[in-house]
């Protein structure tokens, strides 16, 4: 029944009608009233909440609300409603509380289907053209996919060259170059110039929509963590039971009974998690750390497997001119001017890179005329008299034949990113590329190990020899190239099998379902956009990886906070059931103290706001 009210109304109706009741007993007139007003605000408040409790242990539910329950049951027949309400008070208060550090689902799913396309141009045999939905694609329809426009199917080029961003599917910034016989997947975006494709799958059974269930199904599996006060309950619960038994074995005084069931009410279980919690959300927040829920803050704490993206999480996220490599006669700022020159007027992002390293490395660009460009390959012009052809290997082979061959000739890492480089036919040069590491991404990784984060993995739809060598280069011990969505999440479910605890550390739209599937998923926004953000549990908004070993940091110290809370109210808690079993401690004044002990946790549980120890060892 409470379940479907908002989570503050049944603390809220209960104070008020405590409240109401302290006024009729300050008024002679109504004193009388009091106790009535006491035992119907029990009844229409407390007596649902225990009914609650009562179904969840018939279902197999063993809660720290058990005691709590049992509370609010007898204070009814014996007459103590003030002592009832005042449970209820606390006992739903905390679960506020702890409703409200659990914080929302995640949207994910309704973000990637958002931004899937949802609509096709397909062309009739009259070579008119007709807007379907996407999910009316048949097999074998030609379709036109205009500039700017995403795929909305798997499907093969049959007219047409350009270069296709598929950088939400691989992770990977540079476009593709696509022409008649390039297959292309769903969820790509065409670049500068229209394609004829032809369908070769379902929108519903490409590649997007696989994305898309495969982050539906990571979260529909991923099974709700005990709460910690029900961890704790195991125990407490039948302790305080046995004080019970004891007390009235002794007394044959039930209302003894109730004033034991009163100061053991688990409020310092049910208070300290979701107030600490809290207080570490917070702390989190100022760091421009925004974690979703309290059970992703609980669970960092205990990962024991980091795995990451490469592009764009341990890297810059483009790449930027790496090396200039040039065949005598022509130098390095020779060849790079006359680059720089024809791809100056190009959208290309490899083409801006060519003109960003001119200029850092303080290398003036000539004028260029005539120039061409061939989307997705390359250009060619006239600079200072001279014919110029810079692009792809193919391109330049084409354009200029045995000047490729000469520049093979020359070695270097033929599976770096190139761009070639030939003067009125011959070989001047090649430019090379690369996606350079973050420079805080390598002290990330020794405070992870610090913090006892046994295995690190490197995961990654690169190529081999990149993934390799960067994985070398920071120290990871596992690497894993040319994966697509569905492989990150295999590997994580592989992981999750063997008993580890994984964080996957992510920024783009293809980490969305490995993000999803991790115990814990973080993403780096300042990268990754919207749909990975809802993907993930924790989303950094600071442009600053190191954010990632402080959100493990701020975990543990939230937990230790609340662990040690609880043991505080606990030990207060049985103290005081000693002293009521007696027969010193009576309902009321009981409950009252019980306040008490619950203010004193709350107040060491908000602790966990303040900043976080450094290396703090897994509790």
């Amino acid at each position: 029944m409470t379940r479907r009210l908002p989570p503050a109304l049944v603390p809220g109706a209960a104070l008020v009608f405590i409240l109401a009741g302290l006024f009729a007993r300050l008024q002679p007139d109504l004193s009388g009233w009091s106790r009535s007003v006491w035992m119907a605000g029990l009844v229409l408040t407390g007596l649902p909440v225990a009914f609650r409790t009562l179904a969840g242990l018939f279902r197999g539910r063993a809660a720290a609300d058990i005691v709590a329950m049992l509370a609010i049951l007898a204070a009814v027949p014996l007459g103590e409603p003030l002592a009832g309400l005042v449970v209820v008070l606390m006992q739903t208060g905390g679960e506020a509380l702890e409703r409200f550090a659990e914080g929302r689902a995640s949207a994910a799913v309704r973000a990637l289907e958002e931004s899937a396309p949802h609509e096709a141009h397909r062309l009739r045999a009259d070579g008119t053209v007709e807007d379907i939905a996407a999910d009316e694609v048949a097999v074998a329809d030609l379709l036109l996919v205009r500039p700017g426009e995403m795929l909305p199917c798997d499907a093969v080029v049959t007219i047409g060259s350009s270069h296709v961003d598929v950088s939400r599917l691989t992770g990977e910034p540079v476009p593709v170059s696509a022409g008649p016989g390039t297959r292309l997947p769903s969820g790509a975006v065409n670049g500068e110039s229209p394609l004829t494709i032809r369908a070769e799958a379902l929108a519903s059974q490409s590649l997007y929509a696989r994305i898309v269930e495969l982050v539906r199904s990571a979260q529909a599996s991923k099974a709700p963590l005990q709460r910690l006060a029900d961890r704790y309950a195991v125990w407490f619960t039948p302790l305080t039971l046995a004080v019970c038994v004891v007390a009235f074995a002794v007394s044959h005084d039930a209302r003894r009974v109730l004033a034991v069931l009163v100061v053991a009410t688990p409020c310092p279980l049910i208070l300290a998690t979701p107030v600490a919690i809290i207080g570490g959300l917070n702390r989190a927040a100022r760091r421009q750390i925004v974690i979703r829920n309290g059970v992703a803050l609980e669970q960092l704490g205990g990962v024991t497997a980091a795995l990451f993206d490469k592009t764009g999480t341990l890297t810059i996220g483009h790449p930027a001119l790496a090396r200039v490599a040039p065949v005598a006669p022509f130098t390095e700022a020779e060849v790079l001017a006359l680059a720089g020159a024809v791809e100056h007027g190009s959208g290309h992002l490899l083409a801006r890179s060519v003109v960003e390293g001119a200029r850092g490395r303080g290398v003036g660009l000539p004028a260029a005329i005539d120039s061409r460009e061939a989307p997705g390959e390359g250009g060619e012009g006239r600079v200072e008299g001279r014919v110029v052809v810079v692009g792809a290997r193919e391109y330049v082979r084409r354009m200029a034949p045995g000047a490729v061959e000469a520049l093979d000739a020359t070695g270097g890492n033929r599976a770096a990113l190139r761009a070639y480089v030939a003067v009125d036919g011959r070989a001047a040069g090649f430019l090379e590329f690369a996606d350079a590491v973050r420079p805080e991404a390598a002290a990330l990784l020794r405070r992870l190990r610090a913090l006892g984060i046994g295995r690190m993995a490197l995961l990654s739809g690169d190529r081999r020899e990149n993934v390799e060598a960067m994985g070398a280069a920071l120290g990871f011990t596992e690497t894993h190239a040319d994966l697509l969505p569905h492989d990150k999440v295999r590997l994580i479910e592989a992981a999750l099998a063997s008993g580890e605890r994984v964080v996957m550390v992510g920024d783009g739209t293809n980490d969305a379902p490995a993000l999803s599937t991790a115990t814990v998923g973080i993403a780096l926004a300042s990268h990754g956009g919207g749909i990975t953000a809802e993907a993930a549990d924790i989303v950094i908004l600071a442009d600053d990886l190191g954010r990632v070993a402080e959100a493990v940091e701020t975990s543990r110290w939230t937990m230790r906070i609340a662990r040690q809370s609880i043991w505080a109210g606990l030990g207060m808690s049985g103290a005081a059931m000693v002293v009521a079993a007696a027969g010193y401690i009576p309902p009321i004044a009981g409950a009252v103290l019980q306040e008490v002990i619950d203010i004193a946790v709350i107040l060491n549980a908000l602790r966990a706001a303040t900043p976080a120890p450094a290396l703090l060892p897994q509790a």
